[in-house]
């Protein structure tokens, strides 16, 4: 035991009853603290928690920004489709699909369900034509499974099966291609039409557009039209048989688990899809996204604890002396370590908190904030005719804040090892030759 460690043992406790804290504790707050010969440490220090808060900052608000678009692209597609579809293998189409349905709608976790037809046509007005795919739907029961009606901003969907000639109901961006609105006549064409000694003459029917809705969905607006299920058996020359069963669920993340319930119980030939599966494609692209977009502004925390390595590497060298004195009165190894790690995570959770306390503020005010920029320069950054949103939409992960929180501490924890191993190993009887 060194001749100074009793001294050192009374210093601190001196300390420790000042400062009501342990005295590596105390010794990093003072080392945190600015002095004349020290500025530029201390401007390092200042940069590095700016750099964490920055970093966290950013990382709270651009994944609450795509967390929110997330959720707004699914509010559209769940409420435009079926949370879930039942199908049958190997046949034209669906017979009794009435008892199917009831059976479907019997099972836990179904809120509704509604039988449709589906294929593709052709519309031609006297001004456009384009390709869509038609929907059968039942107007009696399509509100149980999905929300077209509430999304049907002229005429109504009861329409469809009580004007003559038969309604149809479109889309808002495809009536703009068709040039057409609510009275008009569109003409359906498809080629599974009648045989005739030239070949197979494509049908054609007039259908009056009794409706028109908007998604918000540009791939749906622009692509979807719906008629009756009577007036799809008819045009298409169908037996008294459906397409399948769209199925809405009670809890869409559970769409999966009651599709496979429903699937047990129904049996061969009868399949499920969920609406995941469905588009899996498109929510893989946002959630690789996501992922990219956190990768790369981590980077930013990651460059801020360099910089904390940096600062705690010069109050090495800075308090060399200090190192050795606390060594010669006795301070061990692992006090020496705890007073620049203390440093290190003081900077870190100071950057975290004020980049939490901003970013959380930005976030929960976005709507507030863009519309102010937007009077400032006046300019619309999200155009609704292009983006189909009026705003950036925010939507705040308790979860994913506490994991970014996490990461910049951590980080900052990381940085602190060298430089606190660095300082621990000092010999100072070396460091004191010099002195």
């Amino acid at each position: 035991m060194s001749f100074f460690s009793p001294i050192f043992a009374q210093r601190k406790v001196i300390l420790e009853s000042e400062a009501f804290m342990s005295y590596e504790l105390f010794i990093s707050l003072r080392h945190l603290r600015a002095k004349r010969k020290q500025f530029f440490v201390s401007v390092i220090t200042l940069l590095s928690i700016v750099g964490i808060a920055v970093g966290v900052m950013a990382l709270i608000v651009v994944l609450a920004v795509m967390t929110g678009f997330e959720n707004d692209i699914t509010s559209k597609i769940v409420g435009m489709t079926a949370h879930a579809v039942v199908r049958q293998h190997g046949k034209g189409g669906m017979e009794d699909y009435r008892a199917i349905t009831r059976r479907v709608q019997n099972t836990e976790g179904v809120v509704g369900a509604t039988p449709f037809i589906l294929n593709q046509v052709m519309l031609t007005t006297e001004i456009g034509i384009t390709g869509a795919v038609i929907r059968g739907i039942d107007p009696d029961t399509i509100g149980d499974a999905t929300s077209l009606i509430e999304y049907t901003r002229l005429g109504s969907v009861e329409a469809l099966g009580s004007s003559e000639p038969p309604g149809i109901l479109i889309g808002s961006e495809l009536s703009k291609t068709l040039g057409v609105s609510i009275g008009h006549s569109v003409n359906v064409v498809t080629p599974l039409g009648t045989m005739t000694p030239l070949g197979m003459a494509p049908k054609r029917e007039r259908f009056k557009v009794v409706g028109i809705f908007t998604s918000g969905y540009y791939e749906y607006d622009t692509s979807f039209v719906y008629v009756s299920i009577s007036s799809a058996q008819r045009f298409f020359g169908m037996p008294d048989v459906v397409t399948g069963i769209e199925v809405r669920v009670e809890d869409v993340y559970r769409a999966r688990e009651v599709a496979s319930r429903i699937e047990k119980a129904l049996g061969f030939p009868f399949w499920t899809m969920d609406w995941m599966t469905m588009n899996r494609n498109f929510f893989k692209a946002l959630r690789m996204e996501r992922i990219a977009l956190f990768i790369i502004l981590t980077l930013i925390v990651f460059v801020a604890a360099l910089a904390i390595v940096t600062t705690l590497i010069m109050v090495v060298t800075e308090k060399t002396r200090d190192i050795a004195i606390l060594k010669s009165m006795g301070a061990t190894t692992s006090s020496i370590m705890k007073i620049f790690i203390y440093e290190g995570l003081i900077i870190g959770v100071v950057g975290t908190i004020l980049g939490t306390i901003l970013g959380l503020l930005i976030a929960f005010n976005l709507e507030s904030i863009t519309q102010f920029l937007e009077g400032v320069f006046r300019f619309k950054f999200l155009p609704g005719d292009v983006y189909y949103i009026d705003e950036l939409p925010s939507t705040v992960r308790p979860l994913t804040v506490l994991l970014i929180d996490g990461i910049a501490i951590l980080l900052g924890f990381l940085a602190t090892l060298y430089p606190s191993w660095k300082g621990a190993k000092l010999d100072p009887a070396e460091a004191l030759r010099y002195e």
